[in-house]
Protein backbone atom coordinates (compact mmCIF):
# COMPACT_ATOMS: atom_id res chain seq x y z
CA UNK A 1 0.00 0.00 0.00
CA UNK A 2 1.45 3.62 -1.23
CA UNK A 3 1.49 6.18 1.47
CA UNK A 4 0.50 9.64 -0.03
CA UNK A 5 -0.14 12.03 3.03
CA UNK A 6 2.85 11.02 5.75
CA UNK A 7 1.41 13.77 8.62
CA UNK A 8 -1.63 12.54 8.06
CA UNK A 9 -1.09 9.02 8.48
CA UNK A 10 1.03 9.95 11.67
CA UNK A 11 -1.79 11.54 13.11
CA UNK A 12 -3.82 9.18 12.82
CA UNK A 13 -1.60 6.94 14.41
CA UNK A 14 -1.70 9.06 17.05
CA UNK A 15 -5.32 9.51 17.57
CA UNK A 16 -5.97 5.93 17.08
CA UNK A 17 -3.03 4.84 19.62
CA UNK A 18 -4.43 6.96 21.62
CA UNK A 19 -7.79 5.93 22.12
CA UNK A 20 -6.62 2.16 22.06
CA UNK A 21 -4.63 3.44 25.38
CA UNK A 22 -0.97 2.03 23.93
CA UNK A 23 1.56 3.58 25.59
CA UNK A 24 3.84 4.37 22.17
CA UNK A 25 3.89 4.32 18.64
CA UNK A 26 6.79 3.65 16.29
CA UNK A 27 6.95 5.65 12.80
CA UNK A 28 8.84 5.42 9.77
CA UNK A 29 11.18 8.56 10.46
CA UNK A 30 11.84 11.90 8.85
CA UNK A 31 12.94 14.85 9.43
CA UNK A 32 9.36 16.32 9.07
CA UNK A 33 7.72 13.76 11.21
CA UNK A 34 10.24 14.24 14.24
CA UNK A 35 9.45 18.08 14.30
CA UNK A 36 6.34 17.80 14.41
CA UNK A 37 6.46 15.27 17.05
CA UNK A 38 8.62 17.02 18.92
CA UNK A 39 6.70 19.95 18.80
CA UNK A 40 3.50 18.10 20.35
CA UNK A 41 6.43 17.47 23.29
CA UNK A 42 7.43 20.03 23.58
CA UNK A 43 3.58 21.43 23.95
CA UNK A 44 2.42 18.48 26.26
CA UNK A 45 0.76 16.59 24.11
CA UNK A 46 3.13 13.47 24.08
CA UNK A 47 5.65 12.22 26.55
CA UNK A 48 8.80 11.69 25.04
CA UNK A 49 10.01 11.35 21.19
CA UNK A 50 12.93 9.24 20.29
CA UNK A 51 14.96 8.35 17.01
CA UNK A 52 15.62 4.75 17.72
CA UNK A 53 17.27 3.48 14.27
CA UNK A 54 19.48 5.24 12.11
CA UNK A 55 20.11 3.22 9.10
CA UNK A 56 18.35 2.01 6.53
CA UNK A 57 15.82 4.49 7.49
CA UNK A 58 15.21 6.25 10.80
CA UNK A 59 12.61 5.43 13.12
CA UNK A 60 10.83 7.58 15.42
CA UNK A 61 9.35 6.22 18.94
CA UNK A 62 6.51 8.28 20.03
CA UNK A 63 5.62 7.90 23.85
CA UNK A 64 1.68 8.92 24.24
CA UNK A 65 0.84 10.78 27.18
CA UNK A 66 -2.18 10.29 29.48
CA UNK A 67 -3.50 11.59 32.44
CA UNK A 68 -4.15 10.11 35.81
CA UNK A 69 -7.51 8.46 34.87
CA UNK A 70 -5.82 7.17 31.70
CA UNK A 71 -7.19 9.44 29.18
CA UNK A 72 -5.08 11.22 26.92
CA UNK A 73 -4.10 14.29 27.27
CA UNK A 74 -5.65 15.68 24.06
CA UNK A 75 -9.30 15.48 22.95
CA UNK A 76 -9.20 16.02 18.98
CA UNK A 77 -5.98 16.23 16.64
CA UNK A 78 -7.07 16.77 13.00
CA UNK A 79 -5.16 17.40 9.91
CA UNK A 80 -6.45 21.12 8.53
CA UNK A 81 -4.38 21.05 5.08
CA UNK A 82 -4.93 18.17 3.26
CA UNK A 83 -3.41 17.29 -0.28
CA UNK A 84 -6.39 17.31 -2.13
CA UNK A 85 -7.20 20.87 -0.35
CA UNK A 86 -4.23 22.81 0.97
CA UNK A 87 -4.67 25.90 3.67
CA UNK A 88 -2.49 28.70 3.47
CA UNK A 89 -2.52 31.73 5.80
CA UNK A 90 -1.23 34.79 6.04
CA UNK A 91 0.21 36.04 9.31
CA UNK A 92 -2.64 38.37 10.18
CA UNK A 93 -5.11 35.42 10.26
CA UNK A 94 -3.63 33.01 12.15
CA UNK A 95 -6.08 32.62 15.06
CA UNK A 96 -5.62 30.49 18.79
CA UNK A 97 -7.34 27.33 18.85
CA UNK A 98 -10.24 27.19 21.19
CA UNK A 99 -8.93 30.82 22.94
CA UNK A 100 -5.49 29.41 23.33
CA UNK A 101 -6.40 26.07 24.68
CA UNK A 102 -4.91 24.51 22.12
CA UNK A 103 -2.41 25.18 19.15
CA UNK A 104 -1.78 24.75 16.00
CA UNK A 105 1.14 23.55 13.70
CA UNK A 106 1.94 26.23 10.53
CA UNK A 107 4.50 25.22 8.02
CA UNK A 108 6.49 28.18 7.21
CA UNK A 109 9.48 29.48 5.85
CA UNK A 110 11.30 29.31 8.84
CA UNK A 111 10.25 25.31 9.55
CA UNK A 112 7.36 23.63 11.70
CA UNK A 113 6.05 25.98 14.34
CA UNK A 114 2.93 26.91 16.67
CA UNK A 115 0.53 29.32 15.61
CA UNK A 116 2.08 31.59 18.85
CA UNK A 117 4.96 31.40 17.45
CA UNK A 118 3.77 32.32 14.23
CA UNK A 119 1.95 35.27 15.30
CA UNK A 120 4.85 36.56 17.43
CA UNK A 121 7.04 36.47 14.59
CA UNK A 122 4.62 37.74 12.44
CA UNK A 123 4.79 34.60 9.58
CA UNK A 124 1.95 32.73 7.87
CA UNK A 125 2.70 29.75 5.88
CA UNK A 126 0.44 26.41 5.85
CA UNK A 127 -1.70 25.34 8.82
CA UNK A 128 -0.71 21.26 9.22
CA UNK A 129 -3.14 20.59 12.00
CA UNK A 130 -4.64 21.62 14.95
CA UNK A 131 -4.37 19.89 18.33
CA UNK A 132 -6.51 20.42 21.57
Amino acid sequence: MAIHDVIGDCLTLIRNASKAKQPAIELKGSNLLLKLCELLRDEGYVANVKVTKEKPQKSIKVTLKYDNHRNPVFSSIRRVSKPSRRVYLAADDVKPVLGGMGISIVSTSQGLITDRQARKSKLGGEIICEVY
